[in-house]
């Protein structure tokens, strides 16, 4: 068997049940899950217990123990691990709350480059719950806020994972982004 770097391959072996090829495609991707980490992080408050490495470390945890996805490429395993660092900032988000019991919601900053509200600053728990919402009614423009806010994959990249035209992506993401300023509105006026 050739030895394989490429992500795609290295996906579809592993999503095949060659364990050894996720070893083999950690190295590869763990510069981009650290980099996704690190602007995940960066919104969180300065005395936060997580780390961008132990959120990427949970994240491959987690990932190792899904039962055989079938991957479609690089882009698609980015937006898993995306959507699941996602997962395990609002798990400890919503532990955080349920600790301090009706205290603040742990709040994170919405980067620049796609900044869903003029305030730029959001609560990650309402984020995902409005998200959950959006989700039950169109649930391809959940996924495309996911992808591109939460997994930082490009209109193409998107477009890719979804199987739908770039311009559809744009369609939903405007859409989508019009919908969550309305909804994350909403909820801090009440």
């Amino acid at each position: 068997m050739p030895a394989r770097s490429d992500p795609t391959d290295l996906l579809l072996a592993w999503s095949q049940g060659d364990e050894s090829a996720f070893d083999k495609l950690v190295p590869i991707v763990h510069q981009e899950l650290h980099a996704l980490a690190r602007r995940y992080m960066r919104g969180e408050r300065s005395d936060h217990t997580l780390q961008a490495t132990a959120l990427v470390n949970e994240a491959y945890v987690r990932l190792i123990d899904v039962n055989r996805i079938r991957w479609q490429n690089r882009s698609h395993f980015l937006a898993v691990a995306a959507q699941t660092m996602r997962r395990i900032l609002v798990e400890f988000a919503r532990q955080r709350h349920r600790q301090k019991r009706g205290g603040d919601a742990v709040r994170v900053t919405i980067g620049d480059a796609m900044e869903i509200t003029q305030d730029s600053s959001a609560d990650l728990v309402a984020l995902s719950d409005a998200l959950s919402a959006l989700a039950t009614f169109d649930p391809r423009m959940s996924q495309v806020v996911e992808l591109r806010f939460f997994g930082g994959l490009t209109v193409q990249e998107t477009s890719d994972v979804l199987n739908v035209s770039p311009e559809t992506v744009n369609r939903d993401w405007k859409t989508a982004k019009a919908w969550l300023l309305r909804e994350l509105s909403q909820s801090k006026s009440v």
